[in-house]
């Protein structure tokens, strides 16, 4: 079943195949999305006298029973149905006869997968945002358990001055508030309603959109009808670039863990539970998880770009070129989900080592601390770095390893209290909670 056949036209079963793709596979992830839409969009051509009471009230008994079969996982699309949007309608006409037809009326498939889109899009990025939370929230607590347990900081893989673990897991988890900030801008874009704008041209039936832009929960509407239709693309290419910094934050994690549990830095411990081994050096404990997160990460670095290839040179308008696009962006959020996931797991598990800084090997960390020290008692400062440069060149220096640091953000002040702050503000700030709250009405009405 095609919604765009009609009768005495068969397309060639090759075409199909190609034209198809992975559609149908893609399309299992927007059926209750698809069902929310249909719910909303037959509200609303009831209140314009498109569908009566008796055909709405038909239809979203309907729709519930395929939401409540795409819950239990008992939803499918079936051989010879080209979309999911073809397999609710036909599920629809079958149970209802006419009344199942009438769904259709002002609307276009196009503005149909679009709002289908919007909704998997806006769904699935508040799952990564819970999912950066958690991980936040494992990055934060190891933090405070580390604050005095001191690190070498590095500058050009050069050792430079003392860090410490508190500081080291503090400031990841500071950077994913601005991941999540871009996670935030890439949700504003997918909640935005496009119901209504049919195939980017509109509808000579008066359409309520603002109404199906509260029933759906969205935060407004796209205004223009053909702008809506050039949205799709745009959201899944913010989508991807927010998911792809996220990914950037883990891999330079990840490459961290790598480099710390080598030997030659010896300065954490992954447990034997979270290493393989090798076929022939009893001895290696390699931290796998960390380099394939690092690898995973990285390939979603690509992402944002691979949209843009397939986006490009195209015309206003839709083209079927952005049927491709669910096929880069519906893997990506398993994904980084999955990372996020095994990076709260590894982090948790992860042994830290104390008193590293004692090893006279790192004595020059604390050349700027002498530096300060003779600032303080009055020498210039460009006079104390010659002298302290002079101590290390005729051994005469000393390592001062008391350390003083208390302005804010420092060793001594990681501000893990204003950093949670800040990002339990940024979090609120997707109002989720609202989308909820309309998506339980739209389905217990």
């Amino acid at each position: 079943m095609k919604l765009w056949q009609k009768e005495n036209t068969v397309t060639s079963e090759k075409i199909e195949k190609f034209t198809v793709g992975k559609d149908r596979e893609m399309d299992l992830h927007l059926a209750e999305f698809d069902v929310l839409g249909n719910l909303a969009h037959a509200s609303m051509l009831e209140t314009i006298g498109l569908l009566t009471s008796e055909d709405l009230t038909a239809l979203k008994a309907e729709l519930k029973v395929i939401y409540s079969g795409i819950e239990k996982g008992d939803f499918a699309i079936e051989e010879g149905v080209e979309d999911v949007h073809s397999q609710v309608e036909l599920m629809l006409t079958r149970t209802l006869g006419d009344t199942g037809k009438k769904i259709h009326s002002g609307r276009s498939r196009n503005d149909q997968v679009l709002v289908d889109m919007k909704l998997y899009t806006r769904a699935r990025l508040f799952e990564v945002v819970q999912a950066t939370e958690k991980l936040f929230h494992v990055l934060i607590k190891k933090s405070e358990e580390h604050k005095n347990d001191l690190l070498p900081g590095y500058t050009h893989l050069q050792i430079a001055m003392p860090s410490s673990f508190g500081l080291w897991f503090g400031a990841y988890a500071e950077g994913l508030i601005d991941d999540i900030i871009q996670l935030n801008a890439a949700y504003r874009l997918a909640n935005r309603n496009p119901l209504g704008s049919g195939a980017g041209y509109g509808s000579s039936f008066p359409l309520n959109r603002q109404l199906t832009t509260e029933l759906l929960g969205f935060e407004g509407m796209h205004h223009n009808v053909v702008y809506a239709q050039m949205s799709r693309g745009r959201t899944e290419q913010a989508a991807l670039t927010a998911i792809s910094s996220l990914a950037a934050t883990v891999s330079r994690l990840a490459m961290d863990v790598c480099l710390y549990n080598s030997q030659n830095f010896g300065f954490i411990v992954l447990p034997d539970d979270l290493t393989t081994g090798s076929s022939i050096m009893p001895h290696k404990k390699n931290p796998d998880v960390a380099e394939l997160l690092r690898a995973k990460t990285n390939r979603m670095k690509a992402l944002p770009m691979e949209v843009t290839m397939v986006l490009s040179n195209l015309p206003s308008g839709y083209h079927r070129d952005m049927q491709l696009l669910k096929e880069i962006l519906m893997p990506a959020f398993d994904e980084i989900l999955d990372c996020l996931d095994i990076a709260a797991f590894m982090l948790e598990n992860i042994q830290v080592k104390q008193n590293l800084l004692d090893d006279p090997k790192y004595d020059m960390l604390f050349s700027v601390e002498r530096v300060n020290e003779l600032v303080i008692n009055g020498v210039p400062f460009r006079d104390a770095y010659k002298q302290v440069g002079t101590e290390i060149g005729d051994g005469s220096y000393v390592a001062p390893r008391a350390l003083k640091h208390s302005h804010e953000g420092s060793i001594g002040n990681l501000q893990t209290t204003e950093i949670r702050e800040r990002m339990e503000k940024e979090i609120a700030a997707f109002g989720y909670d609202r989308v909820e709250k309309a998506l339980e009405k739209l389905l217990s009405e």
